[in-house]
């Protein structure tokens, strides 16, 4: 097992009525800025439960972050913080709302020439304006992790970002909210999740028995709560069991310890910021062309996770690695999730090409646990997942 420091800040409040104890969360004194999306959870009841529970604080709204968060909307919420001079932000939605705060929180105390710089420079962010989530959509992990990641529209780029002073102060995890949830985004939280814990354990082994149990339990509950939980998302039982799951597959625990991938993520990305194609449809896209081209380096654990996890006991390593692979498309698809560009756009020719120039462009020359995913690699496994 490889050396590690793990430290994780947040202070989670999980189950029913959590959302109730958000003011003993926040300073009395402090000036909020309530950040959310699209408006659903004035449809669902969760606006209404947060804004009852702040009403001794001062709060200003910011609405419409839209599901790839976007810089261009972010910079305007970056203006009312300053010019209100908020002191606490607060996220009520899911990840990319999250994300979008977290961007905030450090934009409001950047002092270079423009925020822009802490996605493209990769600066990461060591002290944040304070901030605290409700979570509304379990998938990505925000709640619990210090990373995000931000589009801008106009370039067509996605960028991630992180740092010690994103950590949210606390987060709170109702998993009564997923009854509300629609069937895509539900199976795009399971999948987001399952190719989290995927991208730190399919990788090579370094003897860390127990990381690797940590991550097989979170795969087996994914794929034991997944039709539980879209046949009736009213369901608590399965609910809690998969809003925990996907903030236990990117809190940080998973990865101490053990070498990482996150290759699928880093094409995954452009692919969202090329087609707007939802960011865990984008995941299910890449992995079968991912793990197959890199077969070789990943065969031992493949066979692992095949064995463990799927109970494939039969055949050579080889043939169980790829029966791994093969069983993780099926469960994409008994998600709803299609698994090849061309389900998703008829545009996709030169994608390949233009991903690898990107990389090549910003210098990741070298990714992977092994550092051997190259942007030519890189443009054979997106020509792959066509």
């Amino acid at each position: 097992m490889n050396n590690f420091n793990l430290h994780n800040p947040t202070n989670v409040l999980f189950g029913k009525g959590q959302i109730e104890n958000i003011a003993n969360k926040i300073p009395a004194d402090a000036k909020v800025l309530l950040l959310y999306g699209g408006g659903s959870i004035k449809k669902n009841g969760i606006y209404e439960q947060v804004t009852e529970a702040l009403t001794s604080h001062k709060v200003i709204e910011f609405g419409g972050i839209p599901a790839n968060p976007e810089y261009a909307v972010l910079m305007e919420a970056l203006s009312i913080i300053k010019s209100e001079k908020i002191t606490f932000l607060l996220a009520v939605g899911g990840g990319s709302v999250i994300d979008g705060t977290k961007f905030l929180a450090a934009a409001a105390l950047y002092d270079g020439e423009t925020p822009w710089d802490i996605l493209t420079k990769n600066i990461r962010t060591e002290v944040g304006m304070p901030f605290g989530a409700v979570l509304t959509l379990p998938a990505t992990g925000s709640e619990m992790n210090s990373g995000a990641v931000i589009t801008r529209a106009e370039t067509k780029e996605k960028y991630a970002m992180g740092g010690p002073g994103l950590f949210p102060l606390f987060s709170i995890l109702d998993p009564t909210v997923i009854k509300s949830i629609p069937q895509r985004q539900l199976s795009n939280g399971l999948a987001d999740a399952f190719v989290h814990v995927l991208e730190q354990y399919i990788t090579y082994s370094v003897g860390a028995n127990l990381q690797d149990r940590f991550a097989e339990s979170v795969l087996q509950t994914i794929i034991e709560v997944a039709p539980k939980i879209l046949k009736n998302p009213s369901d608590y039982e399965a609910a809690s069991n998969f809003m925990w799951s996907c903030t236990m597959a990117l809190n940080g625990l998973l990865s101490q310890g053990v070498p990482s991938d996150w290759g699928i993520h880093m094409i995954g990305h452009e692919l969202t910021a090329l087609f707007a194609i939802d960011h865990a449809r984008t995941l299910a896209i890449i992995t079968e062309s991912h793990y197959t081209q890199n077969l070789d380096s990943k065969k031992e654990k493949l066979a692992q996770y095949a064995t463990r996890v799927w109970d494939v006991t039969e055949g050579t390593m080889e043939e169980r690695a790829k029966a791994g692979i093969q069983k993780t498309t099926e469960f994409f698809k008994s998600l709803g999730i299609d698994t090849k560009l061309s389900d998703y756009t008829a545009d996709y020719e030169g994608t390949a090409e233009l991903i690898a120039k990107r990389f090549t462009d910003r210098g990741w020359l070298k990714m992977g646990e092994n550092g051997t995913l190259t942007p030519e690699v890189v443009s054979t496994i997106v020509k792959m997942s066509y």
